[in-house]
């Protein structure tokens, strides 16, 4: 069962043949190098030409982002290397580096050292702290280097591909290579070590149009991927998915699943043959040359796989390893700065036997999910032993911990009780995706159809295009995200009850009743948690809000992108996660939203109650609340601020 792969275009930008590309580490900043000569640099992010450096006349066909110089480096058919400040766009160097054309780079990570690779058949080690100085030259191939790259696990050794069939690998500091690996049919024109994880392996593409992987420590062939259906031009493994990625000049990149070697999805975008491939270590961004332009794609989630329990242990996965922080952990007096990070003691748990996209602990707290790969797994939390597993697409839990639902296919639904299987749920529509809570929520593109989890019945649908769902712990309140608005409904339980004991016959849309509106509003929420009845989410600008009467609070700006994942009643702070995993936290009191609350119903006696409990610094904010609200007079008692008074 396949990966399932949100792909989203960043950038898309249209040029001549582009023959290289590369992502900065820290800005959002593209660089092309073109065959005209020319090397852009986009910004991605507001999709703005940044800077163009004029380098020749003849194609550049290798460039790369020195950061920490704030330099770019270009090797070119005129054999030159060009060295630039990307800030001030002066030139740094330049220099002839080959006896013909230059077709790689490769930047050292650590050392002042640049690799450079020719059709002169040579590979050069430049050193810009001795000037530039060439401190080695790599003699062995017969034909074209078309490139080189140096291995992530050990920067001492390098690996380079050539139209003379083979792929060696050196280490710098000697003359002749470590050894060869030979079983391409034809000239290979690019390669790339794996990234991810432990094992050994480095991937190659050729004039063959195969991809091969290899494992460098048994220097033999583990797998041959075919279905390009002409040359291969680039290849990598994607830095934080189990993926591998390749380019030909067929005109399409193929993903596939770097375990099972299964082909997962093929993208077209028009631009003709691609030319190179580049990725971004820790995040999920891939940059595509073409030869009518440049492509910026984002290949999965960016949202880290937490979950955390009511007691507030959080587990995470990275890849699939499985960590736990606890927030119990914290000394009574620990100091907990909204913003800032926590400092916690990270517990490994061990390993995840599926490649998670999802990762959900049960409402008791007892379990935890995850999902991938078409299977599932169902772990305890404290141990982290396997309690049971199963084929699905999707899996979510009921609001009963004993209680789960899987997507089996996009027409079927299994419901699980006591981890046996309870009942099959047969789809007449194609169902993209499933919710769990008070109701078992399937979604297709254009509606959200909510079924009992006991029987099975068809309890709502509800046309609207959904992109998330939260319950609150009541089973009461619902919040549904789409794109652009939030909405929040209440749920009658009573309603529904007696509508089935009634023995009437369910209408195709369900029991119109089921569900009130509550409130609308305008925005790109991104994640959301209920907190009593009180709905907390985040938005597209990183902002910390609240509703609460169809009144937007916003809580706090957010500095960077920072995920939900619960709320601590104890502490009276919500805990978020960002995509490092860090855990910040933030000071929510509930009794500003039960006075809220109260003021709505107006119920002034009970929420003069609850005042007393309200730090006096909040005082003010609850007299704008009362103003609003049109309780005037009763704003002018609560406010402490003499302006206020007086305005």
């Amino acid at each position: 069962m396949p990966l399932r792969l949100d792909v989203k275009r960043v950038l898309f930008q249209r040029s001549d043949r582009v023959k290289g590309v590369d992502l900065h580490p820290t800005e959002p900043w593209l660089l092309a190098n073109l065959y005209n000569g020319s090397v852009h640099i986009w910004n991605y992010v507001d999709q703005t030409l940044v800077k163009s450096f004029e380098v020749t006349d003849l194609p550049v066909r290798a460039s790369k982002f020195i950061a920490r110089k704030q330099w770019i480096v270009a090797g070119s058919d005129d054999m030159m290397v060009r060295v630039f400040n990307y800030n001030t766009t002066d030139k740094v160097k330049v220099f002839e580096a080959h006896s013909d054309y230059i077709r790689s780079v490769a930047v050292h990570p650590t050392q002042p050292f640049l690799l450079t690779s020719s059709d002169d058949m040579l590979i050069k080690l430049w050193d810009w702290e001795q000037g530039w100085a060439c401190t080695q030259v790599f003699e062995g191939h017969t034909h074209y280097v078309m490139q080189v790259v140096f291995n992530p696990k050990d920067s001492n050794t390098f690996a380079s591909a050539s139209l003379d069939h083979t792929v060696k690998v050196w280490s710098t500091g000697q003359q002749i290579p470590n050894f060869t690996l030979e079983g391409h049919d034809k000239g290979i024109n690019c390669l790339e070590y794996f990234t991810g994880g432990d094992k050994p392996h480095l991937i190659t593409g050729g004039d063959d149009k195969r991809v091969k992987i290899w494992d460098y420590q048994t220097k033999s062939c583990v797998n041959t991927l075919e279905g390009h259906t002409h040359n291969i031009s680039a290849v990598c493994f994607h830095p934080e998915l189990p993926l591998i990625v390749t380019g030909s000049e067929d005109g399409t990149i193929r993903l596939w699943h770097s375990t099972t070697y299964r082909l997962e999805q093929t993208l077209n975008y028009g631009l003709e043959r691609v030319w190179t491939i580049s990725y971004l270590k820790g995040s999920n961004l891939l940059a595509i040359g073409y030869d009518e332009g440049t492509v910026l794609i984002k290949i999965g989630r960016e949202e880290p796989l937490a979950s955390m329990d009511a007691g507030g242990k959080i587990i995470m996965a990275k890849h699939n390893e499985v960590q736990t922080v606890n927030l119990k952990s914290l000394p009574a007096d620990a100091e907990l700065n909204d913003g800032e990070r926590i400092s916690l003691a990270v517990k490994d748990l061990g390993s995840s036997d599926v490649y998670p996209q999802t990762l959900k602990h049960s409402p008791n707290g007892r379990f935890v999910s995850v999902c991938g790969d078409g299977e599932y797994v169902i772990y305890t939390a404290l141990a982290w032993r396997n309690k049971s597993f199963g084929q699905g697409l999707d899996f979510v839990w009921s609001y009963d911990s004993s209680m789960y639902g899987i997507k089996e296919s996009a027409s079927s639904l299994k419901v699980f009780k006591n981890f046996k299987e309870d009942k099959t749920i047969r789809l007449d529509y194609h169902a993209e995706g499933i919710y769990g809570g008070a109701l078992f929520g399937v979604r297709t593109r254009d509606f959200i159809c909510f079924y009992d989890w006991l029987d099975g019945t068809v309890i709502r649908r509800i046309d609207v295009g959904v992109k998330h769902v939260a319950w609150s712990d009541s089973g009461e309140s619902l919040a549904i995200i789409t794109e652009d608005t939030l909405y929040v409904l209440s749920f009658d339980r009573a309603i529904v009850d007696e509508y089935l004991e009634s023995g009437q016959e369910i209408p195709e849309d369900g029991v119109e009743d089921a569900f009130e509106v509550v409130h609308e509003v305008s925005t790109k929420a991104q994640t959301a948690i209920w907190v009593g009845e009180c709905l907390i989410y985040t938005d597209a600008a990183w902002h910390l809000n609240y509703v609460v009467g169809g009144e937007i609070t916003t809580l706090f700006h957010l500095d960077h992108p920072m995920y939900l994942v619960g709320y601590l009643r104890n502490l009276n702070r919500l805990i978020l996660v960002d995509k490092d995993f860090s855990v910040i936290s933030y000071k929510f009191l509930l009794s500003i939203i039960e006075y809220k609350t109260m003021v709505m119903r107006g119920d002034l006696q009970a929420a003069q109650g609850v005042l007393q409990s309200i730090p006096e610094d909040h005082h003010n904010s609850m007299a704008e609340f009362l103003e609003a609200k049109g309780y005037v007079e009763q704003a002018l008692t609560v406010a402490t601020d003499e302006n206020y008074k007086f305005d």
